[in-house]
């Protein structure tokens, strides 16, 4: 087939399209949503694809699972579906405690085939996109981010349409640019972002409610704020000293900071973060006026953060030392979010505050260097 050539598909072959989508469907494309031609597989009946029945629990894949993220909102998810309910996926060897929670595969998002097989011999029917490569780390690897944010996304996309999934890619602080309201910033407004991972998010962001709105796809989309946790090590964002400084505070006392003291930014404890990512996907589809919000629950600045923390670590020594690309990055993104529309459609609310996030995460840290055998002052 040609570039460009459109044909009219059977009728029979609309059964790709989700459900209340077929009405809308004038014309199919020749070619998938990505960049290359695929084989779409074909359905023999003449109705329009349906969602699970209400009483069947969701089975959900994870892409990207072994990232900040994945493993604790697969541990929610089991707790509450049942241990084989979840797939987490990934490229990487997991540590031996996630394979002993739950099913681990093989998984990269560039490869759509895999992808595919995936998702049709474990009859997935909710799918959690989280692999991205972040803010910092994306503007040091640009062809790399845009293949795995941009390539990988339009695979998930297709294949959440294909198979009538309900589908969830985080967006991020990220996804707003200096152009945008800063305080706060409203879900609906001009965003142009300058990095590569703004860019894919907002494009993520826009592909999702157009193909929803012209097909039925069942696209959800949460713009997360900067998550803290003690799962994993920072992985490269912009945000990552609000995780690191817990770290030299219980190890050696003393933090370098690549933001300005005074560089205010949107939070969240990684306990909020998956709970409002469960409850959202729970949500039924008639509550939400959106298919993208924002999510807040508290924003402070590298200062702040560490005046708390010396409420109990009085020794706490910060030495400020701006990185021009973070600190430029950090410049160009909100300073709060406003999630009112989240608290109106489905009854977002967080639990911490700063107080209770520091509490939370010295005792974590604490705990995790203890086990580990590191040394705590």
């Amino acid at each position: 087939m040609q570039p460009g050539v459109q044909v009219r598909m059977p009728t029979a072959a609309l059964g790709l399209l989700c459900r209340g989508c077929l009405s809308r469907a004038q014309n199919w494309p020749g070619r998938s949503f990505s960049s290359w031609p695929r084989r779409m597989s074909r359905w023999n009946s003449e109705e329009p694809c349906s969602a699970d029945p209400p009483q069947e629990n969701p089975r959900v894949l994870i892409t990207g699972g072994l990232g900040q993220l994945g493993v604790g909102l697969a541990q929610m998810l089991r707790n509450q579906y049942g241990p084989e309910s979840v797939i987490l996926s990934d490229i990487k060897k997991p540590p031996p405690h996630v394979y002993a929670n739950g099913p681990f595969v093989y998984a990269d998002v560039l490869d759509y085939r895999h992808l595919r097989e995936l998702i049709v011999n474990n009859r997935i029917t909710w799918l959690v996109h989280y692999s991205a490569l972040l803010s910092a780390v994306g503007e040091a690897n640009v062809a790399l981010a845009r293949k795995i944010n941009i390539t990988g996304l339009h695979n998930v996309l297709d294949l959440a349409l294909e198979n009538c999934l309900r589908l969830f890619v985080p967006s991020t602080i990220g996804a707003f640019g200096p152009s945008s309201p800063r305080d706060p910033a409203p879900d609906l407004c001009v965003q142009r972002p300058r990095t590569i991972y703004g860019v894919s998010k907002v494009h993520g962001e826009l592909m999702g409610e157009y193909l929803h709105h012209k097909y039925g796809l069942d696209f959800r989309c949460l713009r997360y704020p900067g998550v803290i946790s003690v799962n994993t090590p920072p992985g490269g964002g912009t945000t990552d000293y609000a995780v690191q400084i817990f770290h030299d505070a219980l190890s050696t006392g003393q933090h370098e900071c690549y933001l300005r003291p005074d560089t205010r930014l949107p939070m969240m404890h990684i306990s909020d973060c998956h709970r409002a990512t469960v409850e959202f996907m729970q949500t039924p589809e008639c509550q939400l006026s959106l298919r993208t919000y924002n999510i807040a629950a508290m924003s402070f600045t590298p200062e702040e953060l560490a005046q708390e923390i010396r409420k109990h670590l009085p020794h706490l020594k910060v030495n400020y030392n701006p990185d021009s690309v973070r600190q430029t990055i950090a410049d160009s993104w909100p300073v709060r979010f406003d999630d009112s529309n989240a608290r109106r459609d489905w009854g977002w609310a967080p639990t911490f505050g700063l107080e209770e996030l520091v509490t939370d995460m010295l005792l974590s840290v604490r705990d995790k260097r203890t086990r580990e055998g590191f040394p705590v002052s």
